[in-house]
């Protein structure tokens, strides 16, 4: 077989990093060895993947079907390895959570005292994503469990899934923001005269996710929740929020909760995890975090 994994590899970062410098520091390698095994590959298929006419390579229509193809394969190998290493230690070397921007990382700090507790060595490995980034996790790079994913799951056999329950979507502004001073519901004729502060969605090859956001709006975007409140409560915009994150600040009243006559006033939320990884450490995370009476309070 003529392609390897340590080609998808260099494509794979060379799409992430955006140069062969770049790409060749992040696998340690010179940027002539990079360019060398791919310009390998293109001669032993007869094809191009990158197009060099231009100040910096880009991927061809081959070279990016190869990068998408490439990708599965390499999440394939990884899963492999794991399920190796599982099949002969029983606690898995690492295990990856990914969560959603939503969800409280607090409450996760009591659950992994408790699992370094029991002294094994599985390295726990924790990111954040937003939207449907939350779904490309588990679908794409190889996260083990993805906590509080919202709107509805992609469908495979590969995973398995459960509802966590339900997160309260609340319309927020500052107190001196025009919109404060409403009386009424809000209209979506309304709102789009007013800036909305939005997150991103974190995915990159998974259809992108919007929630109570019209394209008529002007929109300031932003990566994390922690970005949008201090927007919010310098009143550049406006936007909504789930309630347990806009609660401290609707409290000291820093910003200000608004009836909206048309939103999507509730957003599902998701547990889910791959189904070849069922090894002892993903095992005791799931069942910790499905009977977590802090998880279930949150999503009630």
């Amino acid at each position: 077989m003529r392609i390897n994994l340590d080609v998808l590899l260099i494509l794979d970062a060379l799409d992430r990093h955006g140069s062969f410098a770049a790409a060749a520091e992040s696998l340690f390698k010179t940027p002539a060895a990079l360019s060398y095994m791919i310009q390998k590959l293109e001669n032993d298929l007869n094809i191009e993947l990158l197009d060099r006419s231009g100040h910096r390579a880009k991927f061809t229509d081959t070279g990016l079907m190869m990068l998408e193809k490439g990708r599965l394969l390499l999440s394939a190998a990884k899963d492999l390895e794991k399920q190796a290493l599982q099949l002969s230690a029983g606690w898995e070397k690492e295990l990856a959570i990914a969560l959603d921007a939503s969800f409280p990382f607090a409450a996760l700090v009591p659950i992994i005292e408790a699992f370094y507790a029991l002294n094994k060595q599985t390295r726990l490995n924790f990111t954040h994503h937003t939207l449907a980034g939350s779904w490309e996790e588990l679908t794409h790079n190889g996260a083990d469990i993805i906590l509080g994913a919202i709107n509805e799951p992609p469908t495979s056999a590969a995973w398995s899934y459960k509802m966590l329950g339900t997160l309260d979507n609340v319309f927020v502004v500052a107190p001196g923001h025009p919109l404060a001073a409403a009386s009424d519901s809000l209209t979506n004729e309304q709102l789009c005269l007013h800036r909305a502060i939005v997150i991103s969605d974190s995915a990159r090859y998974c259809h992108p996710l919007q929630s109570n956001l019209m394209d008529e709006q002007a929109q300031i975007r932003v990566d994390d929740f922690h970005s949008k409140v201090m927007l919010l409560r310098a009143g550049t915009g406006c936007g909504f929020l789930p309630r347990h994150i806009a609660s401290p600040w609707l409290a000291t009243g820093e910003l200000v909760e608004k009836p909206v006559l048309s939103f999507r006033q509730k957003d599902v939320a998701y547990m889910a995890w791959r189904n070849s990884n069922d090894g002892l450490a993903q095992r005791w995370w799931r069942e910790t975090l499905l009977t977590s009476e802090e998880i279930a309070r949150l999503y009630q």
